[in-house]
């Protein structure tokens, strides 16, 4: 089965940028729908962008439109979250989680479907 590891979290300024890491073992990212999520303490894990096996990409509008966005190196098997102007409001434990078997659909915006989870970066975003 795969294991998820994400790494390249840390503290940052608002304003800034940061890009984390989901590198992968036991399995190829590529055949799998991954998704990056988000947790604070005490609030449920949300979803911020995913990328299907086809290389299509959802982003959360809501909370991150036109500053996160998600790639994927297959010859390194890892994805990536490019985060930009960072909120002290991104402020989270970030998690990437892989999903098999499934074309994607909306439950791929939902912890449901997947399988798979990382350990989780902190990202810290001050003012």
């Amino acid at each position: 089965q795969v294991q998820l590891v994400e790494s390249g979290g840390g503290l940052v300024q608002a304003g800034d940028s940061l890009r984390v890491s989901c590198a992968a073992s036991g399995g190829t990212l590529s055949s799998y729908n991954i998704g990056w999520f988000r947790q604070t303490p005490g609030k449920e894990r949300l979803f911020v962008v995913g990328i299907a096996s086809t290389g299509r990409i959802t982003v959360n509008t809501d909370s991150v439109k036109d500053r996160f966005t998600i790639s994927r190196d297959n010859a390194k098997n890892t994805v990536y979250l490019q985060m930009n102007s960072l909120k002290p409001e991104d402020t989270a434990v970030y998690y990437c989680a892989a999903s098999s078997g499934t074309p994607w659909t909306l439950a791929h915006t939902t912890v449901r479907p997947y399988a798979y989870w990382g350990q989780g970066t902190q990202v810290t975003v001050s003012s």
